[in-house]
C-alpha cells in the first residue's frame, strides 16, 4: 500500500469539498480549485476527511495513488493558506519594479522586460532585488516563478541573474592567469 496514498486528507474548517464522480472541487476563503482524478483511482469524503483509494496493485494504479492524494492535499492548502515563491535578483543594475499587477525587470538587456500576471497569480515586490509570486494553485505558482527565473538564469561565473531565495549557485573558476 502507498504510504502517502493511504493517509486520509483532513479538510480544514471553512473549506467546502464537492466530489462529483471523478471531479473534486475545493472552495475556501482564498478561492476555488478543481481537479479531475485519473481513471482507476476513487475518492470518497468521510466525516471531515477525504480518502483516496485504488482498486488493485497494478503499477499504474500504485503510481497514481499517492499522486492523486497529494494533488488533493495541495488544493486544500492552496485555498486556505495559498502558495508563495520568493525570488532574488543578483547583479549590478538588475532590479524589479511593480507596474500595476505586472512586473518590469531591468536585467542587463537593452530594454526592460515586462511580465504580465496570469489569472490567479499576484506579484509582491519587497525590495528592488526581491519579489514574490503568490497564488492558490501550487503548480501555476511554480511555473510562473520558473519562467521568470528563465529570463536570466544565474551565471556560474559571477552569480548574476534571477534565482530562488536560498538557492545555492555553484560557481566555476574563471580563466587562469599567465605565470
Amino acid at each position: 500500500m502507498s504510504r502517502i496514498g493511504k493517509l486520509p486528507v483532513p479538510v480544514p474548517s471553512g473549506v467546502d469539498v464537492t466530489i462529483d464522480g471523478r471531479s473534486v472541487t475545493v472552495k475556501g476563503p482564498k478561492g476555488r480549485l478543481s481537479h479531475t482524478v485519473a481513471d482507476p483511482i476513487s475518492v470518497a469524503q468521510e466525516d471531515g476527511t477525504i480518502a483516496v483509494s485504488r482498486p488493485n496493485d497494478e503499477r499504474e494504479s500504485r503510481s497514481l495513488h499517492g499522486l492523486s492524494r497529494t494533488l488533493i492535499a495541495n488544493m486544500l492548502t492552496g485555498v486556505t493558506n495559498g502558495y508563495s515563491k520568493t525570488l532574488e535578483i543578483v547583479g549590478t543594475g538588475y532590479r524589479v519594479t511593480a507596474k500595476g499587477s505586472d512586473l518590469e525587470f531591468a536585467l542587463g538587456f537593452s530594454h526592460p522586460v515586462l511580465v504580465k500576471a496570469p489569472e490567479g497569480i499576484s506579484f509582491r515586490v519587497e525590495t528592488p532585488t526581491r519579489f514574490a509570486v503568490e497564488g492558490i494553485d501550487k503548480q501555476k505558482v511554480g511555473e510562473v516563478a520558473a519562467n521568470i527565473r528563465k529570463l536570466r538564469k544565474p551565471d556560474p561565473y559571477k552569480g548574476k541573474g534571477v534565482r530562488y531565495q536560498g538557492e545555492v549557485v555553484r560557481r566555476k573558476a574563471g580563466k587562469a592567469g599567465k605565470k
